[in-house]
Order: C-alpha cells, then sequence, then structure tokens
C-alpha cells in the first residue's frame, strides 16, 4: 500500500492512498461468504453458491462494495499511521477508482492535531482575590436559614412584598379560557418575580377573597402569547422568622450558642472562597499559558465543539424553564455577543486539550486506577447519580479514555499551577500546592446546613481546563442558576 500526503492547511491534510487487490483477497473472501449465505441456487446448499454464480446472479459490482467497505476502516488506520498524522474526527473518504483485480484508490481529507513548540512555563505570574468574608455574606446565610425554620400565619390584611399567597389563575383571550390556562391553589411568594410578567404588580394590595385582571404574556407551552390574566387571591400569609438566637442555634444546627453556629458559617463561607481562588489560580495560569502559544484550531473540530456546547446550553435553559431570549436578556448580551463569545470560548477549550496532552506527554504524566476512581466518583457526583450508575454510563459510552484524558489534562495545569507565581491582592503569595490539599480534606465543620450550591471543593479539586469535544461533559460558559434568579427579580 502507498499512501502520499497533502497539506491543505496547518489541522487539515488529504491522504491519497494506493491499494494493491492483493490486500482486498480476504475483504473479497468475505464478501463472497456473507453474500453466497444469502442468495438460493437450485443445486448449491446455502453459503457453497460459487463465486462465478454470484457474480452473474448478483454481481461482482455488489461484491466489491461490501469488501472496500468493509476493508475501508482498516486501510484508512493504515493510511494515518503511514502518513505519520495524528487524525482528529471523522475522514472524508472518496473511492477515486476501483480497477478489478489491480488496484483500489482512495482519498481522505481529515483534520489533524496541529504542529506546535510548546512555550516556556517560567515566569507565569497570576493575581487573585484575597479571601474575605464580610460580615454581611455570614447574616445573609444566617437569613437563609432563618427562612428554612420560619412559619407562615394567616392575616386579614392586604398582600405585601414578602408575603406566601395562595392564587387561582385564569388565563383568556378575547372572553375565551385558553385551553390549559387555569391553574388553582399556587403557593407564590409576593415579589419573586418568577412567574409570569405582572402577576405581583397585580397580587400586591389584594386580601384574601379579592381578585385583579392584568394583560401579559404567557409562558411554558403558550410562551410569548399575549393573554388576559385573572388572578384571585384565597389566602395571605405572613411569614414569621424565628429569632437568631442560642435556641434556634440548637433548633437549626448541633451548636449551643448562635455565636458557634456564625462562626462555622464564616468557615464554610472562607472554604468557599479559598475554593474559587483556586478555580481562579487554575483559569488564569492556563489563559497565561495559552496566551503564549501559537495554536491553530481544526474548522471541524470547532464546528463540533460549538455544537455540542449550544446543545448544553439547550438541554439547561429546558431544565430551568428559559428560552434562549431570556437567558440573553439576563445577560445583557445580543445572540450576535453570544455566539463570538462562544466561539471564542470554544477555541480556547481546544487549544487547551493540545497545550495539555503536549506537556502531559513531555512529562510523562499517567493516571493511576485510584486517580480515575476519584475522578468518576466527582463525575458520578455532579450527574446526580451513584458511582456505580456513572460507571455503567461510562462503559456503555465508551468514554473511559475520555475521562482518563481529563485526569492527564489535569494533572498537566497542575503541574503549571504550582510552578507559577500565584498572588492575592494583598500581595501575599498562595501556597498552591498547600491549598489544593486542604480543599481536599474532609470538611470538620459539617454541622450548619446551610449552603444550596456547591462548597467549592468539587469545581476546585477537579479540573479547571477546558477538555472540549475529546469525551467529555462540556458545560457552558454561564451558570445558568445564576441567570434564573435574575430572571426571577
Amino acid at each position: 500500500m502507498k499512501t502520499d500526503v497533502e497539506k491543505l492547511d496547518p489541522t487539515r491534510v488529504k491522504l491519497s492512498v494506493e491499494v494493491p487487490f492483493s490486500e482486498l483477497k480476504a475483504n473479497l473472501d468475505s464478501a463472497y461468504r456473507a453474500i453466497g449465505g444469502q442468495v438460493r441456487v437450485p443445486g448449491f446448499r446455502p453459503g457453497k453458491v460459487p463465486t462465478r454464480i454470484i457474480d452473474a446472479r448478483v454481481g461482482r459490482g455488489a461484491v466489491l462494495e461490501q469488501a472496500i467497505n468493509e476493508a475501508l476502516p482498516r486501510l484508512y488506520g493504515r493510511a494515518v499511521e503511514e502518513a505519520g498524522v495524528e487524525a482528529i474526527g471523522q475522514p472524508d473518504v472518496d473511492i477515486t477508482l476501483i480497477d478489478d483485480g489491480k488496484q483500489l484508490t482512495f482519498t481522505a481529507e481529515v483534520d489533524i492535531k496541529p504542529e506546535f513548540d510548546l512555550p516556556s512555563r517560567d515566569g507565569l505570574e497570576v493575581p487573585v482575590d484575597s479571601v474575605v468574608v464580610p460580615d454581611t455574606d455570614v447574616d445573609e446565610q444566617l437569613e437563609v436559614l432563618r427562612e428554612r425554620f420560619a412559619s407562615q400565619t394567616p392575616v386579614e390584611r392586604p398582600a405585601a412584598d414578602g408575603d406566601f399567597v395562595t392564587l387561582d389563575l385564569v388565563a383568556s383571550r378575547d372572553g375565551e379560557t385558553i385551553d390549559g390556562g387555569e391553574v388553582t391553589g399556587q403557593t407564590y411568594r409576593v415579589g419573586a418575580g418568577n412567574m409570569i410578567d405582572g402577576l405581583d404588580d397585580a397580587v400586591r394590595g389584594l386580601s384574601e377573597g379579592e381578585s385583579a385582571t392584568f394583560a401579559t404574556t404567557l409562558v411554558g407551552a403558550a410562551e410569548g402569547e399575549p393573554a388576559d390574566v385573572t388572578v384571585a387571591v384565597t389566602a395571605v400569609k405572613e411569614q414569621q422568622l424565628p429569632p437568631l438566637d442560642d435556641d434556634f442555634a440548637q433548633l437549626a444546627s448541633e451548636f449551643d450558642t448562635v455565636d458557634e453556629m456564625r462562626d462555622d458559617v464564616r468557615k464554610r463561607l472562607q472554604r468557599v472562597r479559598r475554593g474559587e481562588q483556586l478555580v481562579t489560580a487554575r483559569d488564569g495560569v492556563l489563559d497565561a499559558y495559552l496566551s503564549r502559544a501559537d495554536i491553530p484550531v481544526p474548522a471541524r473540530m470547532l464546528a463540533n465543539e460549538l455544537e455540542q456546547r449550544n446543545l448544553a446550553v439547550e438541554r439547561e435553559l429546558q431544565m430551568y424553564g428559559l428560552s434562549r431570549e431570556q437567558y440573553l436578556d439576563a445577560q445583557g448580551k445580543s445572540a450576535e455577543e453570544f455566539d463570538a463569545e462562544s466561539e471564542t470560548n470554544a477555541g480556547k477549550a481546544i487549544k487547551a486539550q493540545f497545550v495539555l496532552d503536549a506537556l502531559a506527554t513531555r512529562e510523562q504524566l499517567s493516571v493511576d486506577e485510584g486517580e480515575l476512581t476519584a475522578h468518576m466518583v466527582n463525575r458520578a457526583k455532579r450527574a446526580n447519580v451513584t458511582p456505580e450508575q456513572y460507571v455503567q454510563q461510562v462503559l456503555q459510552s465508551g468514554n473511559v479514555q475520555g475521562l482518563v484524558s481529563e485526569v492527564v489534562r489535569a494533572k498537566a495545569l497542575a503541574l503549571l499551577v504550582r510552578e507559577a507565581s500565584v498572588t492575592d491582592s494583598d500581595g501575599e503569595k498562595i501556597d498552591i500546592a498547600a491549598l489544593e490539599a486542604e480543599l481536599a480534606a474532609p470538611t470538620t465543620t459539617a454541622q450548619t446546613q446551610i449552603f444550596d450550591g456547591p462548597s467549592g471543593d468539587d469545581e476546585a479539586t477537579e479540573s479547571a481546563a477546558p477538555t472540549g469535544s475529546a469525551g467529555s461533559v462540556v458545560t457552558t460558559d454561564v451558570p445558568l442558576d445564576a441567570v434564573k434568579d435574575d430572571t426571577a427579580r
């Protein structure tokens, strides 16, 4: 077999391959056996039909087509190996000549890993914010905890912001009730702003038994359609928070005093800030290192990465009940700005893959069973499934190598970060190794159950590097739970 390589651009090649027919003999024999087992010829048992009769009955062309299709993956793999290129993604294959009995020729265009020199790691400097936990942040978390233990008392007065009301709603258009436009017994916190536009203004000032009608645009199945909504208040309840005292500390935590509980909250917030500090350091070091590397991005790989990211965004939008327009509005971006930012981030993620893979190869980094297991446990936790379920998903999808790549890249990034100079806004140098060990250690103050979101540990102890489309879980660039909160306001 002969393979010629033509470089179309820095990230794409064209392989021209010539294959003697002698190398197709095993595939031709296989094709004859397969077809011979399917045809029925009087006087011959299935599978025993001579090749000349198969050629006459079915046609030599059908045999050649099956044999070549069977052989192409093997031949393409050999061509890539002979060419000495690292192919990425699926090739575009074109059969250019079938000279029966003599030669097969085909071409294959495919993206390849670009050639580049790893930049120097010397002198990488990254600033991060100092860890500061003001009293207002502690008070905010304690207020959240008080709300969890709050009671609701019926009141005989007009509804105001912060009250919980029970509502019956009917949506209509031109006097006719819209199909599926009735809701009864809906509990809503006045001022939350997370149902339909105009609801808060309509409900404020209404007492139990009163109603109002307002014009709005619908959400859900009829999203964006105009309608008149009549809202009737069937109950008004006032939230009463428990006093923040030692009795409450004993009720809401395992501490005896409110001061102990407050100290625990502060320590937890400090841990979160430390986790954010580590993530910021990793992102900053990676960005600084990538800025030193001149790496072209394969066009098709970029397109695939963008497609995967957009699909991930759409899935999360559906989960949060948001439209793309609401998401963009909450972020204050146009569709064009969002697309441009997504393309930039996708390109950076791909470059990070190339750089970290190359660094891992140079430093001979590897993954042991314990590291892979720990990574899968973290992934399972983030996917809200058991480790056993996640392992089964990985095995079924054949994505074990993708996870291995993620761990190797994380180790390469850790190497970069530990060699860099990371300084906080107070001028103090951060000991990254000590910070990683601190965040990896079990939490000892886990008694005040306040935080709904991540503590910072999971994100900080996993790779902060984008892993792109090489078998990775693609994440969005903006946390969508924050968008939900913004739109609610």
